[in-house]
């Protein structure tokens, strides 16, 4: 024990307030507890209003044992170094908390029905202490003490409440993780996908896009894509499948949200097209440019879907160019280029001379002696609709 120089025992600093009451206080109180006990229930409905409902059946039992355990072992502090709650106090009131939490309540409601139990306890308390000529230091450590004791009660709830949410997130997290699996790899019947949505706490959406992105450039994606977006990470990348309006505003929305973030967007469709969402998103990522700067919009899929084909199979489209362009193989490199240029816009304008020299910059004449070496070297085969489309995979596959 800490002495003053006057030779007076001095306080701890970590003693609780409740140290300093006399222990007859509880021997005096107590009597008051069955109506303090009333009065607080009573009080409940009128000042926090998310309990204004009737004080019985299962609610009024668990309310007034709850507040009587309390008071009951706020009766045993004084006068002793006893911690705040015993074990079986905590867990009674770390129970009210999580029950905050799966009764759909914030922790606001309990926090008000605690203040106001204090402020309660304390007039009718000192009301006592004051009729039995206890001392106004008494008084003063009896409110201490009752604030003391209120403010562990709320922490723990709060913790309580904390953890609850916390391991109903993780719950719900893994759900949506378990669903989106589902989604990507296409494995499940609408009855068996509507089932684990509505376990994990989402809407099956009518129509949806499958967003995929480097795991690097994830950071706040879930925020910003908003609640409805279910995310997945994977080893190198995020995979984010998100609901989609027909809509304009919905595009540029989306086009916002993963502005710089080198991100590549599938076709959208309903449940069954995730699979066939992510994978266009996925080639479309690996066949087209990189968008890696801070600005660089998302690539959409469904702008470059010919590229995406002609990428899918590089082995494929290699031989149809080996194959169709073979007429060019004899010409000097110069030449080759300018006649495979020339054949490319001849193909896409269907013969047209005019389209063709201004697409090229050229005079139309020089569009004619191109068209007439063409002829020479691929003969009936530029009649053929087969042939030129063939020939027109093959030469955007060689300007890509």
């Amino acid at each position: 024990m800490n002495v003053t120089p006057t030779g007076h025992a001095a306080a701890s600093s970590y003693d609780p307030p409740w140290l300093a009451l006399p222990q007859e206080v509880s021997d005096m109180l107590r009597p008051m507890m069955p109506g303090i006990v009333e009065a607080i229930i009573d009080a409940v409905p009128q000042l926090v209003p998310a309990y204004a409902r009737p004080i019985e059946g299962r609610f009024g039992r668990g309310l007034r044992r709850g507040v009587a355990a309390a008071l009951d072992r706020f009766l045993q502090l004084p006068g002793t170094r006893l911690p705040a709650l015993s074990d079986e106090s905590r867990q009674l009131v770390a129970g009210l908390g999580s029950g905050e939490f799966r009764q759909g309540r914030s922790m606001d409601a309990l926090l008000s029905a605690y203040r106001m139990g204090a402020r309660v306890t304390f007039r009718e308390m000192s009301r006592v202490s004051v009729e039995h000529h206890l001392g106004q230091s008494v008084v003063v450590d009896l409110g201490e003490s009752i604030l003391a004791y209120i403010d562990e009660l709320s922490a723990v709830s709060a913790e309580a409440y904390a953890f609850e949410q916390s391991e109903r997130a993780g719950a719900v997290d893994r759900r949506r993780t378990e669903l989106l699996d589902l989604l990507l790899l296409g494995q499940a019947d609408e009855a068996a996908l509507r089932q684990k949505a509505a376990l994990a706490d989402w809407s099956l959406p009518t129509r949806m896009v499958v967003v995929t992105l480097p795991l690097e450039r994830a950071a706040g994606l879930r925020l910003r894509l908003g609640a409805g977006t279910l995310v997945i990470e994977r080893e190198t990348d995020v995979v984010a499948l998100v609901p989609v309006q027909k809509s304009t505003a919905t595009r540029a929305n989306l086009e916002k949200a993963l502005q710089g973030r080198s991100a590549s967007v599938g076709p959208a469709g309903g449940w069954e097209k995730v699979p066939d969402s992510l994978r266009l998103a996925v080639l479309a990522a690996s066949v087209l440019d990189p968008r890696d700067g801070p600005e660089d919009p998302p690539i959409w899929a469904d702008d470059h879907l010919a590229q995406v084909i002609l990428g899918a199979e590089p082995s494929a489209i290699a031989e149809l160019a080996s194959r169709r362009l073979a007429p060019l193989e004899g010409l000097r490199p110069a030449q080759r280029e300018r006649l495979a240029e020339t054949l490319l816009s001849w193909l896409r304008h269907w013969g047209q001379r005019a389209p063709v020299a201004a697409e090229l910059g050229i005079h139309p004449q020089t569009v004619g002696y191109r068209a007439a070496q063409l002829r020479e070297l691929f003969g009936d085969t530029l009649e053929d609709p087969r042939a030129r489309f063939e020939l027109e995979l093959a030469l955007h596959a060689g300007r890509r």
